[in-house]
């Protein structure tokens, strides 16, 4: 399978979400894959406001399952959410459970006054009625469960996509 270049999604998504933009919105990014896309919107829409990051291990509905994260890191949202126009951003929709997850995260810092998802790719295989406002790639067919589709940041900061088989 051929995967379109990262770069040109992220550009695509930021112009997608640019003419929704609004003073109070704010963008908050799910670690790992989700916080380097949201740098690289953040600036590409030349946002005043600084963006967050979530890190929803302990938000996950399998936690009691898998247990903790290797690598837990802590949330930071600089700003105030009560009120705001989140744009919350991942890498990848797969199930919609991370998206959960992180709305319910979110909702523990205040009441925002709306919550849009934006994703680089859909990858298809939902569990939850959740559904990305802005896409900037939606596969033609569901991945099956032994392929990831996994974001990747070069140490010159350049995003790629990469299939990987389980």
């Amino acid at each position: 399978m051929q995967l379109p270049d990262a770069e040109t999604l992220c550009r695509q998504l930021a112009e997608q979400i640019r003419p929704c933009l609004k003073p109070d919105t704010v963008l908050i990014g799910i670690r790992t894959g989700g916080e380097w896309l949201t740098r690289r919107l953040h600036a590409l829409l030349g946002l005043e406001l600084p963006f967050g990051v979530i890190d929803i291990s302990f938000y996950r509905d399998d936690y009691g399952a898998k247990g903790l994260h290797a690598n837990p890191q802590r949330t930071n949202i600089p700003f105030s959410i009560e009120n705001a126009h989140v744009i919350l951003v991942d890498d990848v929709l797969y199930t919609g459970r991370t998206a959960r997850a992180a709305i319910n995260e979110i909702f523990d810092f205040g009441r925002p006054a709306c919550i849009e998802l934006a994703v680089l790719v859909d990858r298809g295989g939902r569990e939850l009625p959740i559904a990305a406002r802005y896409c900037a790639h939606t596969l033609p067919e569901p991945l099956p469960d032994s392929q990831n589709l996994q974001l990747e940041q070069a140490e010159n900061s350049g995003l790629t996509l990469r299939l990987i088989h389980a």
